[in-house]
């Protein structure tokens, strides 16, 4: 008991003593303007007011809520995410037991059969005999190879996490681009449809005046070739809306069979009809996970810059053993005769330097690219949002004088159909306003699912929408 006493007792002293080698982790600190208000904000299209977590529900739209669960829980990208977080949350397990003493029990029974000279009276030359024992080993973290191996298992754990936030970013974005997608191309699909029916009821009028010699079979065939290529453009919008309700199938863990038809229903473009909130540049280096797991890399790098270190000193391991031999198991585990040693284990490669701080410099150079590899996420991730801002208040502009000249057009069609008819013009010019009316409604509907796409891309670049995510189905 007293030797026992003496083993913690130094077990104690030299863990009280140990210190852990390599650089302390300081985080890295972003560019003092990356923390800013972004340059792109002097637009009456976005505010500085924080970003939603869920940016989705600003749409008002129970099926995109209802798709966006469903991905959520069973996005098959998700779950690999995930998959791999459960697979660094149990490599922090095992390195964590490197704290914990190694105990080991070992039991060896043998059949004997002793020479004659050596069978005392009383004793079988031929018998079982029992070996049993308990041994204990702890490494003691003298310069602290142990406690760096578990920070640096720590900021992996924390950079598996900011991964599968980061794919829930994606998958939020890419769930509400497909059903943004799919009801953009019906409302555009409506537009086609609509713009042929106009050319045929055009084409008609001016066939009824070529009959009667009004104007030309000439006429007739212009207006018959604008409505055929129109009608040629209706195919096209059905297959790009059945790819992107496909598209939406597969990100909800669906089959494209299996989609509800809930999801199919809505024609009518997404549209927001106020400004979007995008906070500044430190909520956004804060909130998108890319940039959080980078850090986290770095972190852990840094901390393998200890776990190399700790390799040019020696590591010292306490240990005990007990055990007894006998034949029966009441020898072993009773009174029977019992053998015990105790003392120090120490290992220490010192002949082989340069293998160690051959590690340490590859370890440092690890580092070193994670550092610029953090930084490079956080210029990319402000690039990334900068574009989508400028590119989502540009769209707008756009669609600003796309709607004055779809109103236009449509004015100039309604004067030259009268004019037509009261033959002051020609069916030439009635075609040219036809042709300018199609152009502008279908430009119209196309930058309408434009600024939708570019609204999703915004609240993407500005990465919300993993907050209070559902489990994942396994």
């Amino acid at each position: 008991m007293q030797t026992m006493r003496i083993f913690l007792a130094t077990a104690s002293a030299l863990a009280l003593a140990a210190c852990a080698v390599g650089p302390n982790y300081k985080a890295p600190t972003p560019p003092q303007t990356a923390s800013g208000k972004f340059v792109s904000t002097n637009t009456p299209a976005v505010t500085t007011a924080p970003v939603e977590g869920k940016w989705w529900r600003l749409y008002d739209d129970p099926v995109l809520d209802g798709l966006i669960a469903d991905a959520l829980a069973a996005n098959t990208d998700l779950r690999v995410a995930v998959a791999r977080l459960a697979r660094a949350r149990a490599a922090l397990r095992e390195v964590r037991t490197d704290r914990l003493p190694e105990v080991g029990v070992s039991a060896n029974p043998t059949y004997r059969r002793l020479p004659e000279i050596q069978t005392g009276p009383g004793v079988k030359r031929e018998d079982w005999l029992l070996d049993g024992g308990l041994d204990v080993s702890y490494e003691v973290d003298l310069f602290g190879r142990i406690t760096r191996d578990v920070e640096a298992a720590r900021g992996d754990v924390a950079a598996a996490q900011a991964d599968a936030d980061a794919v829930r970013v994606s998958v939020v974005a890419e769930t509400a681009r497909a059903y943004a997608d799919a009801a953009s191309a019906a409302e555009r699909l409506a537009v086609a449809e609509r713009i042929v029916s106009l050319l045929d009821r055009s084409l008609k009028l001016t066939d009824r005046r070529a009959q009667v010699g009004l104007t030309t079979r000439l006429d007739t065939a212009r207006i018959a070739a604008l409505r055929n290529q129109r009608q040629a453009e209706v195919p096209s919008i059905a297959a790009e809306r059945d790819a992107a309700l496909f598209r939406l199938a597969t990100l909800t863990g669906r089959a494209p069979a299996d989609l509800p038809d809930v999801a199919k229903a809505r024609t009518a473009t997404l549209r927001l009809d106020k400004p979007i909130p995008v906070g500044d540049g430190a909520a956004l280096l804060a909130r998108r996970p890319d940039v959080r797991a980078a850090e986290r890399r770095l972190a852990a790098a840094t901390a393998r810059i200890g776990v190399a270190t700790a390799d040019l000193y020696p590591r010292i391991s306490l240990g005990a053993s007990i055990g007894s031999t006998g034949p029966n198991i009441s020898d072993v585990f009773g009174a029977g005769p019992l053998r015990w040693l105790l003392g120090p284990l120490i290992s220490w490669s010192f002949t082989d330097q340069a293998r160690a701080r051959a590690r340490i410099a590859g370890a440092e150079a690890d580092t070193q690219a994670a550092l610029a590899t953090f930084d490079g996420t956080v210029l990319r991730s402000l690039e990334e949002t900068e574009t989508a801002l400028t590119g989502y208040a540009h769209m707008l502009d756009r669609r600003t004088a796309l709607q004055a000249a779809r109103n236009e057009a449509e004015v100039a069609v309604r004067i030259t159909r009268a004019q037509q008819r009261e033959g002051q013009i020609d069916s030439l010019a009635l075609l040219d306003s036809e042709r300018t009316f199609a152009e502008a409604e279908a430009e119209l509907a196309l930058i309408d699912a434009q600024i939708a796409d570019a609204q999703i891309t915004l609240f993407k670049a500005l990465g919300g929408g993993w907050e209070d995510a559902p489990p994942v189905k396994a």
